[in-house]
């Protein structure tokens, strides 16, 4: 019973975590474009604030803790699967950092970066699970 729960909790969090991360590069498509010191841009600033330090982040915290107590039940240190997934959810994490570092940016209006750089970075979080999923559904190695 334990492992239902822990992993009922661990995909909840996943599924909180990734909509911030899918929804956060979008706004910042949107206030690239924004002209700094606008109604636009102020609103942008709260709601990036807001989605990071409500959502993205107690989801990550809580998708780490239930996902490695998971690993722990289950046993999954020495498989090679996890050893992958491990390294692509390092990669999620730095994505995770690297937003967060934008969301500062923006806030104190030093954002140098183009709605372009942002439609591609919102394609990363993406990719990263997609490969997260094949790995735990068919554990190839």
């Amino acid at each position: 019973m334990t492992y239902e729960i822990v992993k009922s909790l661990h995909i909840i969090s996943i599924i909180a975590w990734m909509a911030g991360m899918l929804y956060l590069p979008r706004l910042m498509v949107y206030h690239a474009d924004a002209t700094v010191g606008t109604e636009m841009s102020e609103t942008f600033k709260v709601m990036e604030r807001r989605l990071l330090k409500a959502i993205i982040n107690p989801a990550m915290a809580a998708s780490w803790l239930f996902g490695l107590w998971l690993v722990q039940i289950a046993d999954y240190w020495s498989s090679g699967w996890m050893h992958a997934k491990f390294a692509l959810i390092l990669a999620l994490t730095a994505c995770h950092g690297l937003l967060a570092r934008h969301v500062r940016e923006f806030a104190s209006d030093s954002n140098d970066r183009s709605t372009r750089y942002f439609r591609i970075i919102n394609e990363v979080p993406t990719v990263l699970m997609i490969g997260i999923v094949f790995l735990v559904i068919f554990k190839p190695f």
